[in-house]
């Protein structure tokens, strides 16, 4: 910091150098004494002072990035320490600003090696460690994970699901295209687009996997149409039928464990539909023509 300790005498500087050593050792010992035995520390952490701990047994990180530091202290139920100082000016260390863990060890993964901190008393947190041949693809991976897990938040959060696969686009397209027949004015035509249009979805899924989309579509049709006039039950439970693209055939998607959160369905259905709608509002459009600036007599460019 820029400060100069002027010294008459050798030995006194000598002395200086030994008493920071000692107050060093002084904080190491209170954090030991108040029962702590792994340290994690955002800032460098001296190899004298770590002999204290080695000396103890006790595992210390240094160069811990905050964000990290943050979250392991609220998951262990730990409090961050920026200083030893009390109210009174002394220093000492709080045993209740320890957290606890059942197990806490260095493993190596790949080419690098990891603390790993697990059984947090806190909250059960988990990490996840994706590893791949480059950046692109693990960044792949790392937006697959979070669809999935944005997927497993949504059916929490509406504790609903549904068969995937295009079943629901499927059966909804055959409801309302015998409800259409059921008008006899001029919404008959919308909904039976509208049940058209529905189609597009499992026909889009075909094509994706390089299956047969036409044959498909025509066999998911035949069965949902199938589970939704009979009374039968062996046929009621064909609505669950949907695509199975790795096979090229039509399966329970329920039975197999193809679902889809009923919640994302239906928002993704109420906002495909008012943004067909807001398209649809639009009569005319008025496009203006930028005035071409006149040159003067005389001048070229």
């Amino acid at each position: 910091m820029g400060i100069q300790v002027l010294v008459d005498e050798p030995d006194k500087l000598e002395q200086i150098r030994q008493r920071e050593m000692d107050i060093t050792k002084e904080r190491c010992q209170k954090i030991i004494d108040a029962g702590a035995n792994v340290i994690l520390s955002t800032k460098g952490i001296d190899d004298f002072a770590l002999k204290y701990f080695v000396e103890k047994g006790i595992y210390a990180v240094r160069r811990v990035k905050k964000a990290d530091l943050r979250r392991i202290a609220s998951s262990s139920g730990a409090k961050i320490v920026t200083n030893l100082c009390d109210m009174e000016g002394e220093e000492k260390f709080d045993p209740s600003n320890i957290g606890q863990a059942e197990k806490v060890y260095e493993a190596r993964v790949g080419d690098w090696d990891y603390t790993f901190v697990e059984g947090l008393k806190a909250t059960k947190c988990q990490t996840l460690i994706i590893r791949g041949a480059n950046d692109f693809f693990t960044d792949e991976i790392e937006r697959s994970l979070h669809d999935a897990l944005c997927v497993i938040k949504r059916v929490l959060e509406s504790n609903m699901v549904v068969a995937g696969g295009g079943a629901v686009e499927i059966a909804l397209s055959i409801f309302l295209d015998d409800f259409a027949r059921t008008l006899g004015s001029r919404e008959q035509l919308a909904i039976a687009e509208f049940s058209e249009s529905l189609l597009i979805i499992p026909k889009t899924l075909a094509i994706n996997a390089a299956k047969d989309s036409t044959e498909l579509i025509a066999k998911l049709r035949m069965l949902h149409a199938a589970s939704q006039s009979s009374e039968d039950q062996t046929k009621k439970d064909l609505k669950h039928s949907g695509l199975d693209l790795m096979n090229g055939k039509v399966r329970n998607n329920l039975a197999a464990g193809v679902l889809e959160p009923a919640m994302s369905k239906v928002k993704s259905l109420k906002f495909a539909t008012e943004a067909a709608i807001t398209i649809l509002r639009i009569d005319d459009m008025i496009k203006l023509e930028p005035e071409q600036q006149q040159q003067q007599p005389g001048r070229h460019m």
